[in-house]
């Protein structure tokens, strides 16, 4: 009896930036029995059900301004938090852990209640408003950034950096395309959107990208699922994929990376020590992938530019320059390394463990 693991609930939900981070780290806690909290509609209803338990609940994220919306909300909220605390009492769990978003703020409101543990990761340069509202009544907070921590004055914090997928841990991991029919030692360009993709990056890319074909350059270009023109350009060295399984040994081959400033992204390119230009998405909460990008363009790793100021002209010649200067490219690969934290994983779940085992640990 004594041998039986304790159980804990990982609230994650949305978007890859908060799924991976939290599938590394329910990876690295194999000694614990897992369940997941999601959304009927989100992502981790392809990714979660195949490894873990997925129990689902109706909730969403406040919109700005008061109205109808807003009680509607505050409703959902209410029963979602009576949903998560009746799980975690009926269920026999000792902690929740949970990447941020709006799901967080049941799972962590419903733990508190039952005096329950819980972890919070928050992986972004600026912390989102269910972090920042409630981190006050977690175990712990877990940062991503260093910068995030003084937005959390009243939170115990730990610097982690952000967690990746176990195929990003291999340094001598492969570097071939051969499924993209990318050849060796032809410069490769890859365009990221981040898990959503980005029709604006998307367009900039296709205008920009004659000129790189003209420099004998490749472009693996994701375009994400929500892009009409997805087909538009047509291209021997040209590849367009709505995503790609493989990003560690992607991001292994590429010279150059343009890519979104979602906090995800960003340290799958520095564990592959990728140099890249950052296009951060405007619409951002808070424009948090500007901060998270500045981190980068700080550490000499990346070039940043606003959408609403590059051209495709500008982003056509950044590239061409960087491609033109591989002393320049592996000055920023060097860079990007060294903001890589490798054991992230591991950090965030001895965290979970000492949580745990003993609440009282992490009082300020």
């Amino acid at each position: 009896m004594g041998n039986t693991p304790k159980k804990l609930l990982i609230a994650a939900s949305g978007t890859g930036g908060h799924l991976f981070p939290a599938i590394a780290t329910a990876e690295a806690l194999d000694d614990f029995e897992i369940e997941w909290l999601g959304v009927a509609t989100r992502l981790e209803n392809q990714l979660v059900p195949k490894s873990y338990p997925l129990n689902i609940i109706n909730v969403e994220g406040f919109q700005s301004g008061f109205g109808l919306g807003t009680v509607r909300t505050m409703v959902r909220l209410g029963i979602a938090i009576a949903q998560v605390r009746s799980l975690l009492k009926s269920g026999g769990f000792s902690g929740v852990f949970t990447t941020g978003g709006y799901i967080a703020a049941p799972a962590i409101l419903a733990a508190r209640l039952l005096g329950l543990p819980t972890i919070l990761h928050e992986s972004n340069a600026i912390p989102g408003k269910v972090t920042r509202w409630l981190s006050r009544w977690c175990s712990v907070v877990a940062v991503g950034f260093d910068a995030a921590i003084s937005y959390l004055p009243h939170a115990y914090c730990q610097s982690v950096g952000t967690p990746v997928r176990s195929q990003f841990l291999d340094p001598q991991g492969s570097t071939t395309l051969g499924d993209l029919g990318v050849p060796d030692g032809v410069p490769l360009i890859v365009v990221v959107g981040g898990s959503q993709g980005a029709v604006a990056v998307n367009q900039l890319v296709r205008e920009a990208a004659p000129a790189w074909f003209d420099a004998g350059a490749w472009v693996v270009h994701l375009t994400g699922t929500n892009d009409p023109d997805a087909d538009a350009l047509q291209h021997p060295h040209y590849v367009a994929k709505p995503f790609y399984d493989d990003m560690a040994t992607l991001l292994r081959r590429a010279d150059l990376t343009v890519s979104r400033a979602g906090a995800g992204t960003l340290t799958e390119l520095a564990m592959t020590h990728t140099p890249s230009i950052l296009i951060p998405y405007p619409f951002a909460a808070e424009d948090h992938q500007t901060f998270n990008g500045k981190v980068f363009v700080d550490a000499n790793a990346a070039r940043l530019y606003q959408q609403a100021d590059l051209t495709a002209d500008q982003l056509k010649q950044s590239v061409l320059d960087l491609l033109d200067n591989p002393d320049q490219r592996q000055a920023m690969a060097h860079a990007a390394g060294h903001l890589a934290v490798e054991n992230s994983a591991d950090q965030l779940a001895e965290l979970v463990r000492r949580a745990i085992a003993d609440p009282e640990a992490f009082k300020r």
